[in-house]
C-alpha cells in the first residue's frame, strides 16, 4: 500500500508511515496536512534523534510518460509510485503555431520586426523547449521527493535506442544481440509502437510474435519499418501472403498498419537527446546515480513476473532491484504537466493579433488557475454538492472546476476552499 510521507516540525523528512497511522496522528491533533499531492503530513512535535531508513528514487524516463518509484532496497517495498505525463508535444505544437503566425506577418509586409539570425546564441547543453520541459519535470519531482522522504540514491534507466539498427539491422554484427538480454531492446520498441496488441485482430494480453509486414520469403527485410506484432493464430493465417491480399476485407486495418509502419522515430529520438543531460543534472543533486539499460529493466520485470506499467518499469531499473518487489495495494499517482501559464499574456486572433486584454497578474480574490480546491455548493443551487478538482480561475469569481466526473462550471468563489496551491501539475489516482 502507498505510504504517507512525514516531515517533522523543521521540514526534515522522516520515514513514511501507513495511511492508518497518518489518520490516527491527524485525528489526535499530533500532525496536520502539509501537502495533498503527494499526501504529506507535518508533525507538531520535535523528533529528537529520528532513525530513518534510506530510500531510492527510481526513474524510467520516457518521451510521453515517465515512471517514478520510491523503493526501499532493504525490504523491497515500493513506498510511492507515479506516472508523470509530459507536455512536450503541446509545447512543440504551440511553438509551431507561433512561428507560423510570425512568418505570415512578415510575408504580408506589415509593420513588424525583421527576422534575426546573427544574434542567436545557444549555450552548452542547450535543448529545444519541448525536450527541456521533459528534463525539468523529472528534476522537479526528484527534488520534491527528496524533501518529503529520506532518499539517499537515484537509479535512472539510461536507455539508448539504436536508430540505425531500427532502420537497418544488417549494418552491424550480432555479438551484442546474444546473451540473456537478447532481443529485448527491439522487441520493447515494437511493443510500445504497436500498443501491445495484435495488429490484425487487436487481441491484448496474449503472446505476441514479431511479424514481417512484407514477408521475407517475398523479398522483405528486417528493417524496423517492416516489423510488427501479431498473435500466433494471425501469424500462421497470414503466412507468406502479401498484406494487401490478407487484409483485403479490412481496408481500415490495412491503412492503419501501413501508416503506422512509416511513423517517425520521434519518441526514441527524444529519449536519446535527453538521457545524458538528465544524468548530469541528477548527478548535480549530490546523490549517487545508478544507471541501467532498458534490457536490464525488461529482464528484471520478467524475472519478477510483473505487469507492464511505467511505474513498475521504474521500480525494476538497475542492478539494485531487490529479489522481491512488494507492490500490493499501490495506487500510482498520475501527474500531468500543465505549465504555469506565464508565456502567452493574451489570446491571439487567426491573423496573429491580440484579441483580448493581457492576462491579469493578480485577481481581486485569492484563487489562481491550477489551484486544487474543494467546493461545497449548498442545496437548491446550481451544481449543488461537493466538487474537488483543479480550478480554472476568473476575475469575477465564476470558476470552472475539473473533477474526476467531468467539468463543473459557474462555481462561486464563496463556496471554494483551497486544498493545494497551483504548481503547474494536475493530479489523479489511477485504479
Amino acid at each position: 500500500m502507498s505510504k504517507v510521507f512525514v516531515v517533522d516540525s523543521y521540514d526534515k523528512p522522516l520515514n513514511p508511515v501507513h495511511p492508518g497511522w497518518a489518520r490516527l496522528l491527524l485525528k489526535q491533533g499530533k500532525a496536520s496536512v502539509y501537502r495533498r499531492f503527494p499526501f504529506t503530513i507535518i508533525l507538531k512535535t520535535v523528533v529528537g534523534l529520528p532513525q530513518v531508513e534510506p530510500l531510492r528514487i527510481k526513474i524510467d524516463p520516457g518521451s510521453q510518460t515517465t515512471g517514478i518509484a520510491v523503493v526501499n532496497d532493504t525490504s523491497g517495498e515500493v513506498v510511492f509510485a507515479a506516472n508523470l505525463e509530459h507536455r512536450g508535444k503541446e509545447i512543440k505544437k504551440r511553438l509551431d503555431n507561433r512561428r507560423a503566425v510570425r512568418r505570415n506577418r512578415r510575408a504580408r509586409l506589415t509593420r513588424y520586426r525583421k527576422p534575426r539570425f546573427n544574434n542567436r546564441k545557444r549555450g552548452i547543453g542547450w535543448l529545444p523547449p519541448s525536450l527541456e520541459s521533459r528534463v525539468a519535470n523529472i528534476l522537479t519531482w526528484v527534488n520534491r521527493l527528496r524533501r518529503y522522504c529520506p532518499c539517499t540514491s537515484i537509479s535512472q534507466e539510461l536507455v539508448k535506442f539504436d536508430l540505425q539498427k531500427m532502420e537497418n539491422p544488417e549494418i552491424s554484427g550480432v555479438e551484442y544481440q546474444q546473451g540473456t538480454l537478447q532481443g529485448y531492446e527491439m522487441r520493447q520498441y515494437l511493443l510500445e509502437k504497436w500498443k501491445r496488441q495484435c495488429v490484425y485482430c487487436a487481441k491484448k494480453n496474449v503472446p505476441l510474435q514479431i511479424e514481417h509486414i512484407h514477408p521475407r520469403a517475398n523479398g522483405g527485410t528486417d528493417r524496423i519499418s517492416n516489423l510488427t506484432l501479431s498473435c500466433e493464430k494471425c501469424n500462421l493465417a497470414k503466412g507468406t501472403q502479401d498484406i494487401r491480399e490478407y487484409l483485403a476485407r479490412k481496408p481500415d486495418v490495412l491503412k492503419h498498419i501501413l501508416a503506422q509502419a512509416k511513423a517517425p522515430l520521434k519518441d526514441a529520438t527524444a529519449v536519446n537527446a535527453t538521457r545524458w543531460l538528465l544524468y548530469e543534472r541528477l548527478k548535480a543533486t549530490g546523490l549517487p546515480v545508478e544507471c541501467g539499460s532498458g534490457g536490464r529493466t525488461h529482464f528484471n520485470r520478467r524475472r519478477l513476473n510483473l505487469p507492464k506499467e511505467h511505474w513498475i518499469d521504474a521500480a525494476c531499473v538497475g542492478k539494485s532491484t531487490p529479489e522481491v518487489l512488494l507492490i500490493n495495494g499501490i495506487k500510482p499517482l498520475l501527474i500531468s504537466a500543465f505549465g504555469h501559464g506565464r508565456r502567452q499574456m493574451c489570446l491571439m486572433s487567426e491573423a496573429g493579433f491580440p484579441r483580448t486584454k493581457p492576462k491579469a497578474r493578480h485577481f481581486p480574490h485569492e484563487f489562481h488557475t491550477g489551484d486544487i480546491v474543494r467546493a461545497i455548493v449548498p442545496a437548491r443551487r446550481k451544481n449543488s454538492g461537493v466538487h474537488v478538482g483543479r480550478l480554472s480561475a476568473k476575475a469575477k469569481g465564476g470558476f470552472t472546476i475539473y473533477t474526476k466526473k467531468g467539468k463543473v462550471t459557474d462555481i462561486s468563489k464563496n463556496y471554494c476552499q483551497i486544498l493545494q496551491r497551483a504548481d503547474g501539475y494536475g493530479y489523479t489516482y489511477e485504479k
